[in-house]
């Protein structure tokens, strides 16, 4: 007993052991409800080890068993992330939590710093078995990712789609059916010069967005443009430069489409500097409603969709390829294209008289 009466906190199951006076292994057994185990035997030993602050040493366990009842997400991290990230992350991990939770899985996130190849930082990850399972996030067109964890035999999944990924487990926003969306409806105001704004680098998103944008002008008759294909930062600052580069435009778009909502924000401000004002002397649609962007004037024409849902759906698809948990989630679709509901609102709500 330590001093003051109070037990003193044990470290390892052969303390616990000594102290009831019954073997490491009968103690183990009772530990982790093995039914050879005495029902008086096992109360004796649960409260025992209760009392006395016993705590299993859950790493020697895992090592045994092979496991370590973890499951990283990655996620890349730099400034712009932090600066201009809304709360979708949080969003996501508290869906994916839910699921996990029910099969006592902890879920970690490994942050991949922005000056570094996210393709060896997974190898590091790999190669120090720090999770049973993967979840990768952002990926490229061509995303080598997919065939290491492939290789490594590791079960994944991937909150988004690539070109390497076409057998792999993946849920992924519907990027191109709010392109066809935004895209009908600016036509039906009126609108033939419509731009789009796409991300500046190799994220697979910006190549479905664009595509989807392109096949829906074609379906009206309207010329594809590469010059209203306007690349920038998914940022508030990239919005302010979309703006820059649409008012340089010398045949001047009346519509244009956002990637990523917090770029409404910039759009707004650069147009405004300009004397343009968005819901009446161009139309904006931006991807996904955020709350940022609920206080812009006039409201944000966008879309909306449950993000904790995804989360969910994204767990359970995990689970589906992982072997101790496939039967549970034997019906489980492995790839899956999220929906998202138009929510309309001021910021194209006018009708274009003149057509250009």
């Amino acid at each position: 007993m330590a001093h003051g009466g109070k037990p003193r906190p044990m470290k390892g199951i052969r303390q616990l052991a000594e102290h009831l006076d019954i073997s490491i292994g009968t103690v183990s057994r009772a530990l982790n409800g093995k039914p050879d185990v005495n029902e008086e035997t096992r109360k004796r030993v649960l409260a025992a080890a209760e009392q006395l602050g016993y705590v299993a040493n859950q790493s020697g366990r895992s090592l045994r068993q092979g496991t370590t009842n973890v499951i990283g997400l990655m996620i890349q991290s730099s400034r712009e992330t932090v600066e201009n990230s809304d709360n979708f992350f949080l969003t996501v991990t508290g869906g994916l939590q839910s699921v996990f939770s029910r099969h006592n899985l902890d879920l970690i996130m490994l942050p991949c710093p922005h000056d570094e190849d996210p393709y060896e930082y997974l190898k590091r990850m790999v190669a120090r078995r720090i999770a049973d399972a993967m979840i990768i996030s952002e990926t490229q067109r061509v995303d080598k990712r997919f065939d290491l964890l492939a290789k490594a035999k590791i079960p994944f999944a991937a909150l988004g789609r690539s070109l390497s990924g076409a057998q792999h487990a993946w849920a992924d926003l519907d990027f191109d059916g709010v392109a066809n969306a935004a895209v009908d409806r600016l036509v039906a105001h009126g609108h033939r010069r419509i731009a789009i704004s796409a991300p500046a680098s190799e994220i697979n998103l910006g190549f479905i967005f664009v595509e989807g944008y392109r096949r829906a002008l074609e379906r009206h008759g309207i010329a594809y443009d590469p010059a209203l294909v306007l690349r920038a930062k998914s940022s508030e600052q990239g919005g302010y430069q979309v703006g820059d580069e649409l008012l340089k435009l010398h045949d001047r778009p009346t519509a244009v489409i956002l990637i990523y909502e917090l770029m409404a924000i910039g759009l707004y401000r650069r147009l405004m500097e300009a004397g343009i004002v968005p819901g009446r002397d161009i139309a904006v649609v931006s991807f996904r409603e955020a709350p940022r962007a609920k206080f812009l004037q006039p409201a944000l024409t966008c879309f909306r969709t449950s993000v904790h849902d995804l989360g969910v759906e994204l767990a359970e698809i995990l689970l589906s390829s992982m072997p101790a948990y496939s039967q549970e989630y034997s019906g489980k679709a492995r790839q899956t294209v999220w929906p998202l509901e138009l929510i309309p609102g001021e910021s194209d709500a006018f009708q274009l008289t003149t057509v250009k």
